[in-house]
């Protein structure tokens, strides 16, 4: 996997602090946040947004969907508000926060959840600090508010088997699978940033939609 090197950013706090789009006490809205959007629409969650490329251009294609970025980062989760300075997307909130603790601002009001070159964690050790490890869908299935679905891209194979692994073992089915997303008959694909990149050096990418009825 190829790593985006992380700069601090000038006026950082600045930035964070005058965004509309952050949502900088999330865990006030569990299990309320269409108080923050004001609808009932259906709610799609990216953990791991990275600079915002994907989610943003997925709320623009989606009106009548709602969107969640969360990305742990500050110098990162910057870019995307810098992105956004001239945007207005009313269906589109940022979080900044650590994964671990997702289930602390959610609660049975996710009805998608993107997993998007994830970071791999390779050491055995650190297995379950994956984002499609047993202790992250066991806090998935708090979060979702009826059918689960989860929607992956991974460049990394011993990810992406490891993740195959386990969503089949916590009961989900998989509605597609393709070692190869770019020569599939997947539709409608949205880049991320590292997508790009990973493409335009040949690098293929694995790719998943898994679904689990309540």
């Amino acid at each position: 996997m190829i790593f985006l090197r992380l700069r601090n950013v000038k006026n950082k706090d600045i930035i964070l602090d005058s965004s509309s789009f952050l949502v900088v006490n999330p865990s006030n809205y569990k299990g309320k946040w269409y108080e923050v959007f004001g609808n009932h629409n259906p709610i799609f969650l990216e953990i791991g947004m990275g600079k915002g490329d994907f989610i943003i251009e997925n709320a623009k294609r989606n009106p009548n969907i709602n969107f969640v970025g969360v990305e742990k980062y500050d110098s990162v989760i910057v870019r995307a508000i810098q992105k956004l300075e001239e945007e207005s997307i009313p269906n589109l909130r940022l979080v900044r926060m650590d994964a671990r603790f997702i289930e602390d601002i959610f609660c049975r009001e996710i009805d998608r959840i993107y997993l998007n070159f994830s970071d791999p964690w390779p050491k055995k050790r650190h297995k379950e600090r994956r984002l499609t490890s047993k202790t992250f869908l066991e806090k998935y299935d708090y979060l979702f508010k009826m059918e689960k679905e989860i929607y992956m891209k991974t460049d990394n194979c011993s990810l992406f088997e490891f993740s195959l692994e386990t969503l089949s073992q916590f009961g989900y089915i998989f509605e597609k699978v393709s070692l190869d997303l770019h020569n599939s008959d997947v539709s409608n694909n949205v880049m991320t940033e590292y997508e790009r990149k990973f493409v335009s050096n040949g690098i293929k990418i694995n790719y998943l939609i898994a679904k689990k009825s309540v």
